[in-house]
C-alpha cells in the first residue's frame, strides 16, 4: 500500500509584531523569529521502525505579505532536519504552479478548492498531495506532535481498506497523549462553563470512545492531527471550507452524511504537546459558536439524496452531539453572559463587550446565507471532478514534473 504522510505547519508574523485583524486565524502559529515544533516532530521520525512512506510538509502563512518569508523558513527548516522518509515541501510557490496548469487547461473551477488558507483548505491540500502522489492512505499529522510509538505507521494502516464485518474501514482516527500522558483535557473548569461544558463532555465521550474495548470503534469525533483516510474515501468526500475550525469532526458529519463511517483505534496515539493558544478566551468562544450554529444548519437542512445518510445530533453523542441540540442558542446565550461577568470583575471592559457580541454574532453572522446541506452536495461533486481529473496517469506525471518531485 502507498501511504503518504502530510504535516502542515502554521507559521504568522514576527513575535514584536503580533497579529493583525487581516491575518488567518489559526490555534498557535509559530512566529517566523522563532524555531517552533516542526524540527521537533521531523526528529521524532526517526523513531518509526517503518519508513516506506512519502512525508509532505505544507507551509502554511497567516498573512499574504509574509508567505515568501514562511515559505523560505520553512524550506529551511525541512533540509536541516532531513530523515530518511522521501520528504516533499509544499508551499505557496508550488500551490501557483497548479493553478496555472489549471488555468492552462481551462479548469479554473476547481482552482478555489486548492488553497492554503483556513483549516479547511489546509486539509484538502493533505488529502490532494496524498492523491497526488498516487496513494492509497493519507495520514494526516499535525507539527506539534511527537511520534513515541515505534510502530505508529503499522498501527495506522493496520486497518485502512480492510473489512471489518460488512463495512469496510475507509476513515480510521487516532488520538493525543497530553504531556502529562493521559488521553483527558486536564484543564480547570471555570465557572462560566457551567452551560458551555465542552471539556467535561469531550471528556465523557474519551472516556467511552477511547477508553474502552474493543480496539476499534466507530467514532462521533476525530483528531484532525492524528487520522487515516483511504482514497476510495479522500477522493469522494472534501472537508467543507465553509466551517471556520473543528474541520475535523465536520469532515466525520460529511463523511457520514455520505455513508461512511469513521473508526477510533485505541492503541493509535501521538503525544500532542502544543504551544499555549495565543488569543482571548471570548475569542476561542466565537470561533467554536460559528462551528456548531454552522453545523446545526447543516444537519437540521438536510433533505433526502441519492446516496446520501441522514444524520441526527444524537447520532454525534457526546461530542459533538451535545452542542448541536435545540438548546446550543441558550448554551450560547448564558455561558457569554457569566463570561462577561468574569471579564468585568477584571475590569476588561472589551472582554465582556465581545462576550456580548458573541451573542449578537450567534443570531447573525454565525447563521449561514445559503443552505450548508446543498453547499456540501455542489462541493462534493465539484471535488469529486478534481480528484477525477488527478487521477490520470499522465496529469499527475506533468504535474509532478513542473512541481520537480518523483511522481
Amino acid at each position: 500500500m502507498k501511504v503518504t504522510m502530510i504535516i502542515p505547519s502554521y507559521w504568522g508574523r514576527i513575535k514584536s509584531e503580533g497579529w493583525r485583524k487581516t491575518d488567518d486565524v489559526y490555534d498557535h502559529p509559530t512566529p517566523l523569529d522563532e524555531t517552533g515544533t516542526l524540527g521537533r516532530v521531523l526528529k521524532s521520525l526517526s523513531i518509526l521502525e517503518s519508513k516506506d512512506f512519502n512525508l509532505v510538509i505544507l507551509g502554511i502563512s497567516t498573512a499574504q505579505d509574509i508567505q515568501g518569508e514562511v515559505e523560505s523558513k520553512i524550506s529551511s527548516i525541512v533540509k536541516d532536519e532531513a530523515t530518511k522518509v522521501k520528504t516533499i515541501f509544499f508551499s505557496y510557490s508550488h500551490l501557483d504552479k497548479i493553478h496555472q496548469h489549471l488555468a492552462n487547461h481551462s479548469l479554473e473551477k476547481f482552482i478555489p478548492l486548492l488553497r492554503l488558507s483556513g483549516y479547511s483548505n489546509v486539509r484538502n491540500l493533505c488529502l490532494f498531495s496524498a492523491h497526488l502522489l498516487g496513494s492509497e492512505a493519507a495520514v494526516l499529522i499535525d507539527d506539534d506532535e511527537i511520534f513515541e510509538d515505534p510502530q505508529f505507521m503499522e498501527k495506522a494502516v493496520e486497518f485502512i481498506g480492510k473489512k471489518i464485518q460488512a463495512d469496510k474501514v475507509l476513515a480510521v482516527a487516532g488520538y493525543y497523549i497530553n504531556p502529562d500522558n493521559d488521553f483527558f483535557i486536564n484543564k480547570e473548569i471555570a465557572p462560566w462553563m457551567t452551560y458551555w461544558n465542552k471539556i467535561d463532555c469531550m471528556n465523557r465521550a474519551f472516556k467511552e470512545i477511547i477508553g474502552k474495548p474493543p480496539r476499534l470503534k466507530e467514532t462521533p469525533f476525530v483528531f484532525g492531527g492524528n487520522m487515516v483516510v483511504h482514497r476510495d474515501l479522500f477522493t469522494l468526500v472534501p472537508f467543507d471550507p465553509s466551517v471556520p475550525r473543528g474541520e475535523d469532526i465536520d469532515y466525520l458529519i460529511n463523511a457520514r452524511m455520505f455513508g461512511f463511517k469513521f473508526y477510533l483505534d485505541n492503541q493509535l496515539s501521538i503525544k500532542h504537546d502544543a504551544p499555549p493558544k495565543t488569543h482571548p478566551t471570548w475569542q476561542n468562544v466565537r470561533e467554536d459558536i460559528f462551528r456548531f450554529v454552522f453545523e446545526k444548519s447543516k444537519l437540521e437542512a438536510q433533505e433526502p439524496a441519492p446516496g446520501m445518510k441522514r444524520i441526527a445530533a444524537g447520532n454525534l453523542d457526546p461530542f459533538p452531539g451535545e452542542f448541536l441540540g435545540k438548546d446550543l442558542e441558550e448554551r450560547i446565550f448564558h455561558s457569554n453572559l457569566m463570561l462577561a461577568v468574569d471579564y468585568l470583575r477584571q475590569d476588561d471592559k472589551k472582554g465582556a463587550r465581545e462576550c456580548m457580541n458573541n451573542i449578537y454574532l450567534s443570531k447573525t453572522k454565525a447563521i449561514p446565507e445559503t443552505n450548508s446541506f446543498q453547499n456540501l452536495i455542489q462541493l462534493q461533486k465539484t471535488w469529486k471532478n478534481l480528484m477525477e481529473y488527478f487521477s490520470s496517469e499522465k496529469v499527475r506525471q506533468e504535474v509532478c514534473r513542473q512541481l520537480s518531485i518523483p511522481a
